[in-house]
């Protein structure tokens, strides 16, 4: 199992910069890095974050194409800086997943998840989280990456 067994929660509301982006999914590792050091420069220069560990919120995928905010959570609203903007990720019930390991079987994991999902007769929302409190900044050994799924409950 690539998953952790996974459970039903609450979150809680977060305040997050973000920037939101539509591109080919052949481009997600080329405006990653950019992205996340383009909010982390604007929150560390109004002094409001970073307040946890980034994440993404895809709003919809499909086979060409991403959908989805680079999130940095933050202490206290955003101002615009750029492409940069802050929002409020909302309080909601989701059921969440950890999986530890590199990037590249992020899709194998998110396949168990949604079948264990399934399974269970779970019915999601369209949109997913995932956040990132381990990754290569942490260091070169992809087998330490962890990765927060989350899927909110429809």
């Amino acid at each position: 199992m690539l998953i952790q067994t996974p459970e039903i929660a609450q979150t809680t509301p977060q305040l997050a910069a973000t920037i939101h982006l539509r591109i080919p999914r052949s481009e997600i590792r080329s405006v990653m890095g950019p992205g996340l050091n383009e909010i982390l420069a604007a929150v560390k220069d109004q002094g409001i974050g970073p307040a946890g560990p980034w994440f993404t919120h895809h709003l919809k995928t499909d086979q060409a194409t991403f959908d989805f905010e680079i999130c940095v959570p933050v202490s206290s609203p955003v101002e615009r800086v750029g492409r940069v903007v802050g929002r409020e990720i909302p309080s909601m019930k989701v059921v969440q997943t950890v999986y530890n390991g590199p990037y590249e079987q992020l899709g194998h994991a998110w396949a168990e998840f949604n079948t264990w999902i399934s399974e269970r007769g779970h019915a999601t929302a369209a949109d997913f989280f995932e956040c990132y409190p381990v990754g290569p900044e942490s260091g070169p050994d992809a087998a330490q990456w962890r990765t927060e799924l989350r899927r909110p409950l429809a």
